[in-house]
């Protein structure tokens, strides 16, 4: 795999769309898991799940992003880059109507009919991985991005079989629509993370700010989204062990690969 991107290190358009299609995959294996799933998943199991799709997000802005971030560039950069990541999605999260997988709406009240405000808030919460991976592809440090994307990938497994279930239990669909559903909430990682390699391919000097922008958007959605859906409904505790699962995971991923 390393050899694959280093040969496409002068392409960075096809650099982050072979990354962008590698982490959308995961996300199609979670969708398609729905098919073999019975008609009802406890909330228990989907708040481990997401709770450890958290935690390797978490682990991964700090060692893929922020770290490697610091050392091409310094810590003003980076922090600055951090700041604007979360303070951008924030906006977002605010103006954008949207809801959340627990039904929170945000941005604007319940004039879009709920399918709608579910796949917009599909899309924000997707937007920060595609592009994370990208910028992470576009410095060239194949072994921070390699696991970056590895951990995006992962991830996306329990996200995507997430977001068809809901749309599933929510009677939205059914089992194809819902499915198809998943898939599409990844689809939008491929151009994010083909735009993120190519500004950072074309401007060196945006890389800290780019990958501590990455970093700040996925820790927003992490402890905005994520985490306070988990602990909803009195499963905070497992929840929480999926988070230092995810953490431990990401930690041995970096520690294999990217010796």
């Amino acid at each position: 795999m390393l050899k694959l991107f280093t040969s496409l290190q002068n392409q960075p358009w096809v650099l982050g769309l072979v990354a962008g299609i590698i982490i959308t995959a995961f996300n199609t294996f979670g969708a398609l898991l729905v098919f073999f799933s019975k008609k009802e998943v406890s909330q228990k199991t989907l708040d481990i799940s997401l709770g450890f799709a958290a935690g390797l997000m978490l682990s991964a802005s700090f060692t893929s992003l922020i770290l490697p971030g610091i050392q091409k560039g310094g810590v003003v950069p980076v922090v600055i880059g951090i700041a604007l990541g979360a303070l951008f999605f924030d906006w977002v999260d605010h103006h954008i109507p949207h809801t959340h997988f627990a039904g929170r709406h945000e941005g604007g009240g319940n004039r879009i009919g709920a399918l709608w405000l579910f796949i917009i808030a599909i899309t924000i919460h997707n937007l920060p991985e595609g592009l994370s991976v990208g910028i992470a592809m576009g410095s060239k440090n194949f072994h921070q991005a390699i696991i970056l994307m590895l951990a995006i990938g992962l991830q996306n497994i329990p996200e995507g079989f997430s977001v068809a279930f809901t749309f599933f239990a929510n009677k939205m669909g059914n089992k194809v629509q819902s499915v198809w559903m998943g898939i599409k909430s990844g689809l939008v990682e491929i151009p994010l993370a083909m735009l993120g390699a190519f500004l950072v391919s074309w401007m060196h000097f945006l890389l800290p700010y780019a990958m501590g922008f990455g970093a700040g958007a996925m820790l927003y959605v992490v402890n905005d989204e994520i985490i306070p859906e988990t602990h909803k409904k009195g499963h905070e505790r497992l929840a929480t062990f999926g988070i230092i699962f995810g953490i431990i995971l990401m930690l041995v991923l970096d520690m294999m690969i990217g010796t």
